[in-house]
């Protein structure tokens, strides 16, 4: 729970729906944080019982009050969240329903930060931007953004197969988009990847050194290298997690804890966004368009 303010008698109150066993503490606290009055967390959630818990929101208030109810979804399984957001659409009806937000894991609002930092000093269509760690849930969502903006994009991963799945998934998508699948288990491999890049995200896991520092200077055509691994060792050597707009070896550098700072000010705008009425869906796209409004 937390202390808020009434907007027209009514008390804002945001449904986390989490497919961890334990919702999670940080979510909540940032929905703290942006406004709601009350949390109702739910954990260990599945699609079978999301329309109970749907249909428990929007049947106690009327629908001119429907847009004091809001359902965040989260939890680390980002693909079942997905299936989650898609029963929770299905739970409506006619005026009876609540805007929701997908954030699971925090990578809807990461991935959209990183590709918005990346625009400020880059132009992104036409770009080539290499997505290292592309497999993993933010990678996947920042190859997504980069394709959807116009850029060239190259999603990397040591497993070739990984990366072709990943490039797949970003044609689904976008038919249009350019996306290039290459595998960087090898330096040479590495090398060729970033040949004629501009942009390097790198969004691996935890302490997974992607590019070292030798490679990066020897990529002429970089401008901007954000790296989102705030664990030691970098995820690209020299880059720092505080790093916001670094000039680091002539590129500007933006680390895990720079981008944060950002994606911090998205996820609460988000939540906010959510209370202004009840019809929104703010999956990865929407967050995106939000983003750029407010970088």
């Amino acid at each position: 729970m937390a202390g808020g303010t009434e907007r027209e008698g009514k008390k804002k109150i945001l449904i986390q729906l989490d497919s961890d066993p334990a919702p999670s503490v940080f979510d909540r606290v940032v929905a703290v944080d942006a406004g709601a009055d009350f949390i109702f967390a739910y954990g260990g959630v599945k699609p079978a019982s999301v329309r109970d818990l749907i249909h428990g929101a929007i049947f106690t208030r009327g629908p001119e009050d429907l847009r004091s109810t809001a359902v965040f979804v989260g939890g680390s399984d980002i693909s079942l969240g997905e299936e989650i957001l898609r029963e929770i659409e299905k739970a409506f009806f006619g005026p009876l329903r609540v805007s929701v937000l997908l954030d699971g894991a925090g990578s809807n609002t990461t991935a959209a930060a990183a590709v918005v930092a990346a625009s400020r000093h880059a132009k992104l269509e036409g770009s080539r931007a290499v997505v290292l760690g592309s497999s993993g849930p933010v990678g996947r969502r920042v190859a997504r953004l980069l394709a959807l903006s116009g850029a060239r994009t190259v999603v990397a991963s040591r497993s070739l197969e990984r990366a072709g799945e990943v490039a797949r998934e970003v044609k689904e998508r976008s038919k249009d988009a350019s996306v290039e699948a290459v595998a960087t288990s090898t330096p040479q491999e590495l090398a060729a990847a970033l040949d004629g890049a501009g942009i390097v995200i790198a969004a691996g896991g935890p302490g997974a050194r992607l590019l070292p520092r030798d490679q990066r200077l020897a990529a002429k055509s970089l401008r901007v290298a954000i790296d989102l691994n705030a664990v030691p060792p970098e995820g690209i050597e020299g880059v720092k997690a505080t790093d916001a707009a670094k000039e680091r070896d002539g590129v500007v550098a933006h680390g895990a804890i720079g981008v944060g700072g950002f994606k911090m000010k998205i996820h609460k705008a988000a939540l906010r966004k959510l209370f202004e009425s009840n019809d929104q869906v703010l999956d990865l796209e929407r967050v995106f368009e939000l983003a750029k409004t407010l970088g």
